[in-house]
Order: structure tokens, then sequence, then C-alpha cells
């Protein structure tokens, strides 16, 4: 009975661990990078993703970050979404304009969409021409000077690939690749992207005095007084969203400016030479500055606004010479460089892929 017993327990032990190998091990890329719970936004962003009409799910976010990281987006394989928003330069570039397919220029500074999930205002790109982030992903990937593909080879190229439609059924219900969901899950991962958790937010909101330095200090009475930089550079992202002429590429000889920004879009004159407001977070990461990166510091960008930009028949009323000294101008790049987070999501770098 014994010798039946024991013959029974071992050919059900051979049994579970057949079973158990025969189980389908998960790839590679899977494993390292399982879904996860989405990250609590850092200190000083106190909005939610339960604000928002349709939250990021974990599932899409997970497929947008592999997205946003395949360079097979691209016309010839070679540029991602992060060739030109990289992680380690605050979703901007180090750079005075990106290089796109077959090295080509383009004419404006990649900007930073850090903490753009809760935009009050629909704008996006500097002159606001993509209603959502699903639009701005779109837009570089068909441009001929970035991307060089079209949205159908896009598609295809995905479609293409096996690997990729159990994520896409994961992600939306069912293995169909299409364009609408690329844009949709590549956005969600860029919804995630947050930065805060910074000197000045444990200064302002940790009451930590340690924090930051006393011309950190001096730079914040002057960023919300004399300098008046909150007129533009407001809430807890540091941008009004909204858009304005500070004078930067006006052509005085031409009357004219080598980029006309927000008036390509609307053809309103008083949109002249008017660009978005960038956020403030995180900038120290990315210089040089402005739309077209034609200052080098942030010194000189202070500088600029203390003079009272360039006057052209369309400059924002708000742009007026500040009258401030050297230390002043000292402490409010100060105040900018307190704004880099170290809580900052979104900044892993995938090297591998479904297959």
């Amino acid at each position: 009975m014994l010798k039946h017993a024991s013959a029974l327990l071992l050919a059900v032990g051979l049994a579970l661990t057949a079973a158990c190998s025969s189980r389908p091990t998960a790839p590679a890329w899977e494993i390292a990078n399982p879904i996860e719970p989405l990250p609590p936004p850092p200190l000083g962003i106190t909005a939610s993703f339960t604000d928002l009409k349709e939250p990021p799910t974990p599932a899409r976010v997970r497929l947008g970050r592999w997205l946003y990281f395949d360079k097979r987006l691209s016309g010839d394989g070679t540029l991602s979404c992060a060739s030109c928003h990289d992680p380690a330069d605050g979703f901007s570039l180090k750079t005075a304009v990106a290089t796109g397919i077959r090295g080509q220029h383009g004419t404006r500074k990649p900007p930073s969409f850090e903490n753009e999930a809760w935009t009050l205002y629909p704008y996006f790109f500097w002159d606001g021409r993509a209603a959502s982030l699903e639009d701005q992903a779109l837009g570089p990937i068909a441009n001929p000077v970035e991307m060089g593909n079209t949205h159908a080879h896009m598609v295809q190229t995905l479609q293409a690939i096996p690997a990729y439609a159990p994520y896409f059924a994961q992600a939306f219900g069912s293995p169909a690749i299409t364009q609408d969901r690329i844009v949709h899950a590549i956005a969600d991962y860029e919804r995630t992207v947050m930065s805060g958790n910074s000197p000045y937010d444990r200064w302002r909101l940790k009451r930590d005095q340690s924090a930051v330095s006393a011309s950190v200090k001096r730079g914040y009475d002057l960023f919300f007084g004399k300098a008046g930089c909150d007129q533009c550079h407001l809430g807890q992202n540091f941008t009004d969203n909204r858009f304005h002429n500070v004078g930067v590429g006006w052509d005085p000889a031409a009357k004219t400016f080598k980029d006309e920004g927000r008036f390509g879009i609307t053809h309103q004159a008083a949109d002249h030479g008017a660009f978005k407001t960038p956020t403030l977070r995180d900038v120290v990461l990315h210089p040089p500055y402005m739309h077209d990166g034609s200052f080098a510091t942030l010194r000189q960008v202070v500088e600029h606004y203390n003079k009272g930009g360039e006057a052209n028949p369309w400059l924002d009323p708000k742009v007026q010479p500040l009258h401030l000294t050297d230390q002043d101008v000292d402490d409010l790049v100060a105040l900018m460089e307190s704004l880099t987070g170290d809580t900052r999501t979104g900044t892993k770098v995938l090297t591998d892929f479904p297959y």
C-alpha cells in the first residue's frame, strides 16, 4: 500500500513539475517593465490623475513608454520621441534646435511637457497648434524635418511587430493597433511625466528653511514682486500656458520676426512674434533658452527682461524695464535653479522593446 502511495505521489509531483516547466515565461522586456501603479504627483503638484476626464491607465502608460522610446516610429528607424525630448534634459534638449531625420535641423527648441497633464488650456507646442497631448504626439511623426514618417506607415510598421499586439490588448481591450491608440498610449505616458519635490517646494511647502539659499529667498521676493515674473510664470507649473511677444527673434532692419509664432496659427495681429510661456520647472536642465535657443544662459534671459525685451510694434505690455541690479539678476537665476526637481517620473530609458 505504501509503495503504491509513494508511486502516486511521485507521479503527481512529476506532473506538476512538467506543468510548471511548460508554463510560458514572460519575455525579457515584460519582466523588465511590469505594469505598475500610476506614480503619485510629487511635492509641489497638487493635482491628481482622477481630476482628468479620462485618467491614464497603468497598462496604457507602460505601452506608451515603449512607444515613446521606439525608434521604429520614425521613417528610417533612427529617431524616437525621446530623441528630441530627452528625460535627462527635462524632456527637452541641450541644443538650440532639434536634429531630425537625415540630420535636418528644426527651427525651434524642443519644449518640455513636464506636468502638462493638468494644463488648463489646450495649447501645445510653442505656437499652440496642437489641442492635446495626443495631437502633439502625432505632429513630429509626420513632420518631414523631424521623424519623417507618415501616420499610415507608422501603423503598418507596428502592426508588423507581433509582440506588440498583446500589450495593445492589455491597454485597450483588443489587439488592434491603430493611429489613435498609438498616440493615446504615448500621451498617457507623457501625462505621468512630472517634476516636483524641488528645493523650492521643500522650502515653500515643507517650511524647510535650509532647503534653499538666501539668494533663492531674495529671488522669490523679486519674482513675485519687483520683477513681476509671476504675471506669466504662475501656478504649480510656473506657466500661464498663454502666448506673449517678448521681442525674441525681432529683426529691426526688416521690421519683422524671423519666426511669427502664434500668428502663424491665428493670423491675429496681436499674435505676431508671440510664443507660449514655458514651464520653469527643471529649466536649468536644458539650456539654451527661448523658442529659438538664442540665449545661452538663464542670466541672459533675465537680462533680456531687465532691459524691457526687444521693442517691436506687438511687444506685450507686461514687458517693461525692470531696473534690476546685478545681484537681483543673480537671485532670480538662483530661484529658477531651485526649481530643479529630484523626483521626475518617466525617466527610465528603455532598451528592450516588444519584437
